[in-house]
């Protein structure tokens, strides 16, 4: 799973001289410029990257096990080096290293922050950044512009010893995983839980059980993920967003579930394994 590596440092002042063993993590639009094969692709230092005559905005990650580490925003026309690729994160998935994919998900969240946030949304003038943080003002109007997170709730009911797995009209194949959705202004992260299993599928829940939170690069949200108890109701699936909600056994899941890199993924093995197990048994009859 995703998630800050253990040997990572972070930090938002660079030193003074950046060294040359330096990792980038450069982003055109939305997508990461890799090297190295298709199958192993990895990063490119900050020696490789000004060879191949490559600049950008630079924004200053920390350190990976002692390796400086910056997040560049590049020109959405900028070319890929002989050799090299721009490729989409999700397609990065179980192919670059797990810490390089984590710290490549935090660079772009910084530099996609960095190209919405050049002028000020309030009143169109540029921007200007504070010098050791990691914020953006305007010079006209004060407006102050912090990287955006957004936080969403993920839940996994159960009913006895089935999980509650859904199918989003959105999904590009017959993927089935958890329910989710965003938080609302004024809400908590739980109202956010009951509201959203309401919406979705029409039923009620109870006991909610923290699980764990992952940040998603997707573009920036944070997942902050449950497990609950169904309370009542019959499944009334919003055909607009679920194109399919079932109950399912542990030992009769759907065979397209998420990826193992997402909590989603996580959130069902866990909670699957207790199940199998017998742990939940007592408190979910």
């Amino acid at each position: 799973m995703m998630q800050t590596p253990a040997a990572f440092a972070p930090a938002q002042v660079a030193p003074a001289l950046l060294p040359e063993t330096a990792l980038v993590f450069a982003f055109a639009d939305a997508k990461l410029l890799v090297c190295g094969d298709e199958n192993a692709p990895t990063v490119p230092t900050l020696a490789e990257f000004e060879r191949a005559g490559l600049q950008g905005h630079r924004h200053y990650l920390g350190r990976l096990r002692g390796i400086d580490c910056v997040s560049i925003t590049l020109p959405e026309a900028a070319p890929e080096p002989a050799g090299w690729r721009y490729a989409g994160l999700r397609s990065l998935f179980l192919r670059l290293p797990e810490d390089l994919l984590a710290l490549a998900a935090r660079a772009f969240q910084i530099a996609d922050w960095d190209r919405s946030h050049r002028y000020c949304g309030r009143c169109g003038t540029p921007t200007q950044e504070r010098e050791g943080e990691r914020v953006k003002t305007c010079p006209a109007c004060g407006l102050v512009a912090y990287p955006r997170i957004s936080p969403a709730m993920m839940v996994l009911v159960t009913r006895g010893a089935e999980v509650l797995l859904a199918r989003a009209t959105r999904f590009p194949k017959p993927m089935y995983s958890a329910l989710a959705g965003f938080v609302e202004p004024g809400e908590t992260i739980e109202d956010c839980v009951h509201r959203e299993v309401r919406e979705e599928v029409g039923i009620d829940i109870t006991d909610l059980d923290y699980f764990a939170s992952q940040s998603w690069a997707f573009p920036h949200s944070l997942m902050i993920a449950y497990t609950a108890r169904y309370a009542g109701g019959e499944l009334a699936p919003d055909r607009d967003e679920i194109a399919d909600a079932r109950w399912f056994p542990p030992d009769a899941l759907p065979p397209e579930l998420p990826s193992p890199v997402s909590i989603a993924r996580r959130l069902i093995d866990e909670t699957v394994l207790r199940l199998r197990a017998g742990s939940l048994s007592g408190a979910l009859r």
